[in-house]
């Protein structure tokens, strides 16, 4: 298993960078399987805590019944456009994939203090993406890490 803070440590770089581009927005997009093995996408909101990639899911919902069945899962960080004309500003988007662990009920909603009943998972990290434009926006430039392989980067025109 490898958590966020061990991904952290390998490449604080990038683990920084994903994380800016997490926190900056609320929203995120995270794929589940289906019990019959097709795709699920569900939005969801999570957070990096003491070292950890958690995130959660209402009780009785069906991305919570997915991940309990098979626990793998993508998660996509939120979207934002490139300004025309200002595509060098662009930040990227990124992605993390994993197994969601499960670590416990969510009893509490931390930003309100209303009861929110749920399960907690945190992320077992198997693949990191960002996905940017080299510096004169010419480029797609694609940086990836998983634990097999490492860091790794391609360019496409």
């Amino acid at each position: 298993m490898v958590s966020w803070r061990e991904f952290e440590a390998t490449e604080p770089e990038l683990a920084g960078r994903v994380q800016r581009l997490f926190d900056a927005g609320r929203h995120k997009t995270v794929a589940t399987l289906r019990a019959d093995g097709s795709p699920r996408i569900s939005g969801i909101e999570c957070e990096f805590v003491d070292g950890q990639l958690r995130f959660g899911s209402m009780a009785h919902s069906r991305k919570g019944a997915d991940l309990a069945r098979d626990p793998r899962f993508a998660l996509h960080g939120p979207t934002f456009h490139p300004v025309e004309g200002k595509e060098a500003e662009w930040p990227g988007e990124a992605k993390i994939s994993g197994r969601a662990i499960p670590a416990g009920p969510v009893t509490t909603d931390e930003a309100t203090g209303e009861a929110a009943e749920g399960q907690s998972f945190i992320a077992d990290v198997t693949e990191v993406v960002v996905t940017h434009l080299d510096e004169a926006a010419t480029k797609l430039v694609v940086e990836w890490w998983t634990p097999e392989h490492g860091m790794r980067l391609v360019e496409r025109d």
